[in-house]
């Protein structure tokens, strides 16, 4: 709804009685008129005439000789007092008048006296405001009935009772000083608020305006999850997997590590090393199916935070995604920590790892994959597909890279990977029985992919699209776009004669 279209009215409509300076004029004027009507002469005078809203103007009716006995004095004051009451009416904009019991009083009084032969003369313009005329009345534009009696008040050039100017949004009537109108929509202001002022999805309160008085908040480029800007630095906890912030009414997982877990992301979270072997297998098949076997069998390990953290620091050469690496490609032999058995959920945490140390030997160009345990199977394997990209690379004799080619081609097959697990009929998708194996074992083990599970995969090629490192994003983009102008084997041929891509 766009701001040019809101207004914020105030005064739009009147309720009650007058105040007490315009009862006093009222009331002297109903005095003057009783004075004047008992003592009047039967001479009748020339009608008034109404000349318009814009021009206030009353014209003086045509005296008679008898209004020569009358003095200068009362003639002036009755004339001071009519053109007074009139005139404190008219000058309100059209629409806004109101209507009270006094006015009553005034009309039936010059009604009843309309036909008598006494002074003054029939008081009857030829135009007034229907407030005047007992005999004209308006509709209700809410209940669509006649408003007969009683208060009323006039808005947007039309007319309601008090009881049918309702608020769109609650259906209340609305009694405040002031009201919100949208179009010919009326609403409260704190209803409006409700409908348009846009609310943190963190703290579940109104987003509050800056110091230029602007609605400044921040807002998940993927998720499009909207909260107030102080929520990134008052620790607030992010979900490890999604990035999404901790709503206050949903709270995460924590994973013993200073990692947080939405529920959504834990629902498929893989939590031990046996766990994860069917999808590690599954993955290996989609390279087969593609011409890419990986003969040697490198033995696959799901390990804590602070086990991958110090794998890391033991590896002698590799490129590590900062600030966050969530699996590694060894190369030298290490002992290395993995979870042999899945926890337990206890409370708004998991209990009861159990942990193995195990000694890595190196057989071959590689010597294990790791990747850090606790993670959603979409995003899970999407760090298999990585790193067994570079183990294939290794064995295949790829030698001497710059970290922007051989991350770039890996996170290729990262993201090749989730697009055949989450586009259906994907142009790199294998037709292999054994590439779409990865699928069956998830529909097994979960009885299918939810919508859920699909929108996270969609997440996690988003991340790969959207990159901001020179090594993972920039090199991602650039063999992309190679891959897709040449496709993948004509590139991996060119990389191998080149240490390039294709241009």
């Amino acid at each position: 709804m766009s701001s040019s279209s809101v207004n914020h009215i105030s005064q739009p409509c009147i309720y009650g009685h007058f105040g007490s300076s315009t009862t006093e004029r009222k009331s002297r004027l109903m005095k003057w008129l009783s004075k004047l009507f008992k003592g009047g002469s039967g001479n009748r005078g020339q009608q008034p005439q109404f000349l318009g809203d814009e021009n206030m103007v009353w014209r003086a009716p045509a005296r008679s000789m008898d209004d020569n006995s009358r003095t200068s004095k009362e003639k002036e004051e009755l004339d001071r007092a009519i053109a007074l009451s009139l005139a404190e009416d008219l000058k309100r904009p059209k629409g806004y008048r109101w209507r009270t019991d006094q006015d009553e009083d005034l009309e039936r009084s010059l009604h009843d006296n309309s036909n008598s032969s006494s002074y003054p003369p029939k008081y009857a313009p030829s135009y007034s405001p229907w407030e005047y005329n007992p005999n004209s009345y308006r509709k209700c534009s809410g209940c669509y009935k006649d408003i007969i009696s009683g208060n009323y008040l006039g808005c947007m050039g039309t007319f309601f009772h008090p009881e049918c100017f309702l608020c769109r949004a609650c259906g209340a009537p609305i009694t405040e000083y002031e009201f919100s109108l949208s179009g010919n929509n009326t609403y409260h202001k704190s209803c409006f608020k409700e409908m348009t002022h846009p609310k943190c999805e963190v703290c579940h309160q109104f987003i509050p305006t800056n110091g230029a008085g602007l609605i400044e908040y921040r807002c998940h480029p993927f998720w499009s999850q909207k909260y107030c800007p102080a929520h990134e630095n008052d620790n607030t906890k992010r979900c490890c997997s999604c990035e999404r912030l901790e709503s206050r009414d949903a709270r995460y997982m924590s994973l013993g590590d200073g990692r947080s877990l939405c529920f959504e992301c834990m629902e498929s979270a893989i939590m031990d090393t046996g766990d994860c072997q069917p999808l590690y297998h599954s993955i290996r098949d989609y390279y087969e199916g593609m011409n890419m076997k990986i003969d040697q069998q490198v033995p696959m390990l799901l390990v804590e935070r602070h086990a991958l953290n110090e794998a890391i620091e033991g590896e002698k050469h590799g490129l590590h995604h900062m600030p966050e690496t969530r699996g590694l490609c060894l190369s030298e032999e290490q002992t290395v920590t993995s979870i042999l058995r899945r926890p337990r959920i206890g409370g708004r945490g998991l209990i009861g790892i159990r942990t193995h140390p195990q000694k890595l030997i190196r057989r071959c160009e590689v010597t294990a994959i790791l990747v850090i345990f606790g993670l959603p199977r979409l995003l899970t394997g999407a760090i298999l597909a990585h790193e067994l990209m570079h183990a294939w690379l290794r064995l295949k004799g790829y030698r001497n890279l710059s970290p922007e080619i051989e991350e770039g081609i890996c996170q290729v097959l990262s993201h090749m990977w989730l697009e055949s697990e989450v586009m259906c009929g994907s142009r790199n998708m294998p037709s292999t029985s054994t590439a779409s194996s990865s699928s069956t074992w998830s529909s097994s083990k979960k009885g299918g992919k939810s919508q859920a599970e699909s929108k996270l995969g969609e997440f996690f090629m988003h991340q790969i699209a959207h990159d901001a490192s020179p090594a993972y994003g920039g090199g991602f983009r650039a063999a992309y776009a190679a891959v897709n102008k040449y496709g993948l084997r004509s590139t991996l041929d060119h990389i191998r004669l080149t240490g390039s891509f294709p241009l």
